[in-house]
């Protein structure tokens, strides 16, 4: 299209126009961050949220220095530990100022980004990247009288780290028996078998589960400092599919039941079944569905007892005798090793998307989902529909006290108001959780219309392109009534007839 043979154009507001197209592709992107109602939310946990003890159910409180001592004097006679500050966690900058200051106040070592140095050697560190610094309080050797010495420490260490402290093994790890205590939920980034966190603002006495500070980017999985580090913040992980190896069960082993064999012209994997087959009692000729549970889990996962494999090609043949690692686990180590573009997506299409088990599709790791609200997490709800959020988050300043209602206030207005608005655009159906990506486009259309009802902005010029495509006739008037409001605020409007 040309440009229109014009000298000026006078009065003509900024124009936006709004499409109908899928909103984003990134399997990040929900509609709760798009419509930044998870913005609002991430700073309502942050701000009056309580976390609670995986293990007790209980709220966590704040830990005392005698408490840290009494745990780290647990650990047993004789464990060598270093006493670290966690100055900088995950944060961007080169640190030369605060490297400077720590040696004039006379530390010597530092732990730059997992590796110790003298301060005075300390490598330059690009601003442009993430780090974490750790600041050598003290090398102390557990013993029964060193209580006094270990006080003194870990209160420096928490001055200087905001109220964390860090106890890292210098020889040998702590049994996992010790870093777990209180089960599985407790394992974290900030307590693993090499080091443990501790907070005087909050822990779990009986397990040692700690949160180091509540803030934002805390409930953020597109942060490294709050997202699961199992799945990496995306709620779930590709997995091989037993249903995609063997997609069609009424074939038989030797008629190409196994998919990802099927068209190989190698007599190898033949000739691995029928080695499997004698050792195991079942033919090459059994359909799928006939194998015994023994057979198909030996197939698919493997196992460690000791095969004879006889192999022939025509140019040579040899007897082998070793374990099978299964199908599945074949694909899955060839899939992590691998290098080759090609060869990572021919397996992928013997993979599907499972939810996480580590934050069970939640995205987040356990600090971030152990500080609830009204007895949920945030995880659990942005799988709320929109209408039931709008509800819930109505019903909020009821169960606060009233110095949680005058912190949270006016960021409940902005949720509610969103939630408001993608109500009325007929959008109360979808979770916000949902994948952008998974949108229609005439349900993205009206996701970025009622964003922009929410951002407030005034003497602009609006193009939508057919915003009731894909609605119910019952919901027009509810489209037409926030067209409207985008009117009444000042807007001006403009869409085709549908």
């Amino acid at each position: 299209m040309q440009k229109p043979d014009v000298d000026q154009i006078d009065g003509l507001s900024p124009a936006i126009s709004i499409e109908q197209k899928t909103t984003s592709r990134n399997p990040r992107s929900t509609v709760g961050t798009v419509t930044e109602i998870y913005d609002y939310m991430r700073l309502l946990f942050a701000r009056v949220g309580v976390p609670y003890s995986p293990a007790t159910g209980l709220p966590i409180e704040s830990q005392t220095v005698s408490q840290m001592v009494d745990r780290i004097l647990d650990f047993g006679e004789g464990t060598r530990l270093y006493i670290l500050a966690p100055l900088v966690r995950g944060r961007k900058g080169e640190y030369k100022k605060e490297l400077a200051e720590l040696m004039k106040k006379g530390f010597q070592r530092v732990k730059v980004d997992g590796q110790f140095y003298e301060i005075a050697e300390a490598p330059v560190l690009d601003k442009k990247y993430k780090h974490d610094i750790d600041v050598v309080v003290d090398r102390i050797v557990v013993r029964s009288d060193v209580s006094a010495r270990l006080a003194d420490s870990l209160e420096t260490s928490l001055k200087l780290a905001d109220g964390l402290a860090v106890a890292e093994f210098a020889d040998k790890p702590l049994p996992p028996e010790e870093t777990a205590a209180g089960g599985s939920a407790n394992k974290s980034l900030n307590e693993t078998h090499e080091r443990v966190l501790f907070s005087e603002k909050f822990a779990c006495p009986v397990s040692g589960f700690t949160i180091p500070e509540i803030e934002p980017r805390l409930f953020s999985f597109n942060n490294p400092f709050g997202a699961c580090p199992t799945c990496d913040g995306l709620g779930a992980q590709q997995k091989i599919d037993a249903d995609l190896i063997v997609p069609e069960p009424e074939r038989t082993l030797r008629d190409g039941a196994i998919a990802p064999w099927a068209k190989s012209t190698s007599p190898y994997y033949n000739q691995t079944l029928e080695a499997l087959g004698k050792h195991y009692g079942f033919k090459l000729g059994t359909r799928w569905n006939d194998l015994s549970d023994q057979a198909k889990d030996v197939i698919l996962n493997g196992t460690d007892d000791k095969i004879e494999f006889h192999y022939a090609d025509g140019a040579r043949s040899y007897t082998t005798h070793k374990n099978f690692e299964g199908i599945i686990t074949n694909l899955e180590r060839r899939w992590k090793e691998t290098d080759s573009a090609w060869a990572r997506e021919d397996i992928e299409r013997f993979m599907s998307a499972a939810p996480c088990p580590a934050c069970n599709g939640y995205r987040l790791k356990p600090e971030a989902l152990a500080v609830k609200i009204n007895k949920l997490h945030i995880g659990e709800v942005t799988e709320m529909s929109i209408r039931i959020a709008r509800d819930w988050f109505e019903a909020l300043p009821a169960t606060f006290n009233a110095k949680q209602n005058e912190i949270a206030v006016r960021i409940l207005k902005e949720i509610r108001d969103r939630l408001r608005f993608l109500n009325d655009v007929g959008l109360e159906y979808l979770s916000l959780s949902r994948n952008s990506g998974t949108l229609s486009g005439g349900e993205s259309q009206r996701i970025r219309l009622a964003s922009q009802i929410g951002s407030g902005l005034t003497g602009v010029l609006y193009v939508l392109d057919e915003p009731s495509i894909g609605l119910h006739q019952r919901d027009n008037a509810r489209l037409l009534d926030t067209l409207k409001h985008l009117r009444d605020i000042g807007k001006y409007r403009h869409c085709r007839r549908t």
